[in-house]
């Protein structure tokens, strides 16, 4: 596509073939997959009894030191496929009686998304689409998928430069996300459920609390509040764990105490922000990463 040859979907714009070479996401112009599966683990107006339709693509234009899904992420396991299989993984999630289609970490691949949206409509595809983001993006990219996507799954996870350089290697986190949900509420609207209690349109904000970082949640959630209103909901997680290279970083290389996710818990009534999710601790995080191992690609 001749929008890889000069690659600046991201706001890295790092500007490089992906033809011929690799930018920070280190994916090519190929697209890559890794798991095409039913999760249940979603928020429940994503998952709902059925389950969500994920499909999970290879590498990422972040470097979260904590992420847990590092294999694909930073490590990029995947499949490489065509753009007609694409379209057809989206038809086979759909036969599996799935509440949608769930893209997960879609940046790098958005205009090979597109077309295969496009021949698998032609298939008979019309369960809603997610757009499950890091919230790393341009709103440019994002005006590209107006018409294509449904319902806008962004994390909104530093509310300073400092701690997203710190942790996910980027300089430029909060000038780049704000807009970006921005865009994605101008398209999807608020939130629309159908009658199973299905989110049909609209935009969850995630934020996963991370430990010793109580305040940079507290300051998310005030610049969401401010910033959009009620017209998103909010999904709050607690299900860190150190994962990926959070070993290096003494401070987060722990799960988050009761503590922290009471003090939070207590702002977010302080902020009167009821409209969303938040998170119960629990004792196993780690069975919410999924077995990468290329099923149903």
């Amino acid at each position: 596509m001749k929008e890889l040859e000069n690659c600046k979907l991201c706001p890295r714009e790092c500007g490089i073939d992906r033809s011929k070479t690799i930018g920070a996401c280190k994916a090519t112009d190929k697209v890559k997959v890794a798991l095409a599966s039913i999760h249940s683990y979603e928020e429940p107006c994503i998952s709902g009894i059925e389950g969500s339709g994920t499909v999970f693509f290879s590498n990422c234009n972040l470097r979260c030191v904590y992420c847990q899904n590092f294999e694909i992420s930073r490590d990029g396991f995947g499949k490489e496929i065509t753009v007609e299989r694409l379209a057809d993984i989206f038809i086979e999630q759909q036969s599996r009686g799935v509440n949608n289609i769930n893209l997960v970490t879609p940046t790098m691949y958005v205009d090979s998304i597109i077309e295969a949206i496009k021949i698998a409509k032609s298939k008979g595809l019309i369960i809603p689409i997610v757009y499950n983001s890091s919230g790393y993006e341009k709103a440019e990219t994002i005006k590209k998928l107006e018409g294509y996507i449904d319902v806008y799954l962004p994390d909104f996870k530093y509310a300073t430069n400092r701690l997203a350089k710190k942790y996910s290697g980027v300089n430029n986190y909060v000038e780049s996300v704000i807009p970006a949900i921005r865009e994605m509420i101008r398209q999807a609207g608020k939130p629309i459920f159908n009658d199973k209690g299905i989110m049909t349109k609209g935009v969850i904000i995630r934020h996963m609390i991370l430990p010793n970082n109580v305040l940079n949640t507290k300051m998310v959630l005030k610049k969401i509040k401010e910033e959009f209103k009620d017209n998103t909901l909010i999904s709050v997680m607690a299900q860190y764990f150190p994962s990926g290279d959070a070993a290096k970083y003494p401070e987060i290389n722990r799960k988050i105490t009761v503590e922290e996710l009471e003090e939070v818990e207590n702002y977010l009534e302080e902020l009167e922000m009821d409209n969303g999710y938040i998170q119960e601790l629990g004792e196993h995080e780690e069975e919410y990463v999924p077995n990468f191992d290329l099923s149903n690609i």
